[in-house]
């Protein structure tokens, strides 16, 4: 067996130098089977980042076809696994082209429908080469007429004629109204911009699709719009999300990232946690044998040391007689003392804040929009003192991050004014990670 080791993701800015991986390496007969393979299957890998195991042995099994939910506690490794196999840091099939939609589009001036089918290199390759020889043809070239035949066969086999109609479905979908469609990617808040990734990620259709948390972004009915449609998506889905009943539906199988490992349960995320707590408690209770058999053996003169390697011993024993011989000739040798299932606990700690006189934080009177477009705010009041817990909503694009500019002070009113109190201090969390 022979370890491949390697910094970052193939190059990958965002991997680079940060996380080290390490997989065995195929032998020569596997190469030759990963050409016309199509699933997905690592075995034993490691990822490491900047010291910190997230994955130890780890073995990852993407089936074609299916649509798995990747869950697990946030910042053990959900997202830094998507991109490792976006960068094809792994020996993924050649044949398997895969997409992550983790970022919002660079804001151009091209419009949303540009920008989704631009995305298409087949398609605009293909209807240039179109134009080209057309215009060779309808100036007396009836040389070309063959290759223009064929090239006509090719936009009708991939849909070309028939894809602007497809991509402004799923626009529509996602919310968009047919002047937003139309609009350029400049003129769209980071909300917006995001959705338009989205519904080029869609509009693609990859052989494997990796959603990142994919309804953050999303209002309701676009939420219950992408829910329907990846329901029917035929090829491989992968998504990491915190949308329970977004996963229940959408999903026809859960990857849980547990103790550096991936464990795979059929069915969709509620299945999954009814397996789960049984799985957990019958881990408790092997956990609990052991210890109980620990303390045995030293109640009988053994030392610690001795007592250990013993059920070490028993436990490979255990492990073995469940083993395929292939799964025999790739071990790595006994197998370990089982830890406690650890209970994932989230706490929250709230300092209590010393006491302000108001007006804490507000704006009076204010008009505010940007250059060329209709005012977002007329006259606008609003303020909040120490008791306030205020929940802004509204669809994206209508300005709810303006407005918390204008709060804050990052953005300045056309008329009206920002009143803050001089010893308030503002915690702020963004939408966007480079904001913060």
């Amino acid at each position: 067996m022979q370890l491949m080791t390697k910094k970052g993701g193939a190059g990958h800015s965002d991997l680079d130098n940060n996380f080290t991986m390490s997989q065995v390496q195929k032998t020569a007969g596997q190469q030759a089977a990963l050409e016309h393979a199509v699933d997905i299957k690592i075995e034993n890998f490691t990822i490491s980042a900047k010291g910190n195991d997230l994955f130890v042995n780890a073995n990852l099994l993407i089936a074609h076809g299916r649509r798995y939910g990747l869950v697990g506690p946030n910042g053990h490794g959900k997202t830094t696994l998507l991109r490792h196999i976006a960068t094809r840091a792994f020996a993924i099939p050649p044949n398997i082209d895969v997409l992550l939609c983790e970022q919002e589009v660079v804001a151009t001036d091209k419009t949303a429908i540009e920008t989704i089918l631009e995305a298409d290199t087949r398609r605009t390759q293909t209807l240039k080469k179109s134009e080209e020889l057309e215009k060779q043809f309808a100036n007396g070239d009836m040389s070309v007429q063959e290759e223009l035949n064929d090239i006509f066969a090719e936009l009708k086999a991939i849909g070309a004629y028939s894809a602007e109609a497809r991509a402004r479905r799923i626009l529509a979908g996602l919310g968009f109204s047919k002047e937003m469609q139309d609009r350029p990617t400049n003129k769209f808040s980071g909300g917006w911009r995001m959705r338009v990734s989205l519904a080029r990620a869609l509009y693609l259709e990859p052989t494997l699709l990796m959603l990142d948390e994919p309804t953050n972004h999303l209002d309701l009915n676009a939420v219950i719009w992408l829910d329907n449609y990846l329901q029917g998506w035929k090829k491989t889905l992968l998504i990491v999300s915190h949308d329970q009943s977004f996963l229940d539906n959408v999903c026809n199988e859960i990857i849980h990232l547990d103790q550096k490992k991936l464990q795979y349960y059929k069915g969709n995320y509620s299945m999954f946690k009814k397996m789960y707590v049984q799985k957990r408690r019958e881990m408790v209770k092997e956990y609990e044998k052991q210890e109980k058999r620990l303390r045995e053996l030293k109640a009988h003169g053994q030392s610690k040391k001795a007592a250990e390697k013993k059920q070490k011993e028993t436990l490979t024993r255990k492990q073995e007689k469940n083993k395929t011989k292939q799964q025999k000739d790739e071990d790595e040798g006994p197998q370990e003392l089982l830890a406690r299932p650890k209970e994932y606990i989230v706490k929250f700690r709230f300092p209590e804040p010393s006491q302000l006189q108001p007006p804490i934080l507000g704006v009076h009177n204010i008009t505010f929009a940007f250059a060329g477009q209709k005012p977002l705010f007329i006259k606008a009041d609003f303020g909040i003192d120490l008791s306030s817990r205020v929940a802004i909503v509204g669809p994206n694009g209508v300005g709810k991050s303006t407005f918390l500019k204008l709060l804050l002070g990052e953005l300045e009113p056309q008329q009206g004014e920002q009143r803050k109190n001089h010893r308030l201090h503002v915690g702020r969390f963004d939408q966007h990670s480079v904001n913060m």
